[in-house]
């Protein structure tokens, strides 16, 4: 294992830690919960760790809340969709705005969607299909300003190219320029 994956490992874990602790930060809207610092958490996982990271600390973050009971299983679909949506989109584009709203629709609509045969069959709850979009959508919108204010001051002071040069591999980094 080189120094960048241990690099990388090691955010991942503080990511981890980081939506677990604060995962006591959450409000009722509908059927379900919102933590939005989750969401936070996938858009910077996006953009300093890259999609296969994202989708791994959303998955430890959802498992360990579980284990703890402080989370649902409908955390599984909604986090682990929106991280790789978002994952994916700032890997193949390099850009902040459409990776924002691919963590929206990623967790709002898809794993709204997702989330339907996870309450209906694993946890016996009734409802429609529609049923979680609105709460996911409302829970991943605000963890996503959230998460854009946040790169947007590490923007201005120069620290995310300078986090992003750290956490990934340079070599990588120099054939993308």
């Amino acid at each position: 294992m080189n120094g960048t994956h241990v690099r990388k490992l090691v955010v991942a874990a503080m990511f981890t830690a980081l939506a677990v602790a604060l995962s006591t930060l959450s409000f009722p809207v509908g059927a379900s919960r919102c933590f939005p610092v989750q969401h936070m958490v996938n858009v910077l996982s996006a953009v300093l760790l890259g999609p296969g990271y994202g989708v791994a600390v959303a998955f430890c973050t959802s498992l360990i809340r579980n284990l703890l009971g402080t989370g649902t299983l409908l955390a599984f679909p909604g986090s682990m969709i929106g991280a790789l949506c978002c994952g994916l989109m700032y890997k193949y584009t390099k850009r902040l705005l459409p990776t924002y709203v691919a963590e929206v629709v990623g967790t709002g609509v898809l794993g709204g969607l997702a989330a339907y045969p996870v309450a209906a069959y694993l946890m016996g709850r009734e409802g429609t299909i529609y049923a979680y979009i609105l709460p996911f959508f409302v829970s991943t919108f605000g963890g996503t300003v959230l998460a854009s204010i946040l790169i947007g001051v590490l923007c201005k002071c120069g620290a995310l190219r300078l986090m992003q040069e750290k956490i990934g591999d340079r070599l990588s980094q120099a054939a993308t320029r």
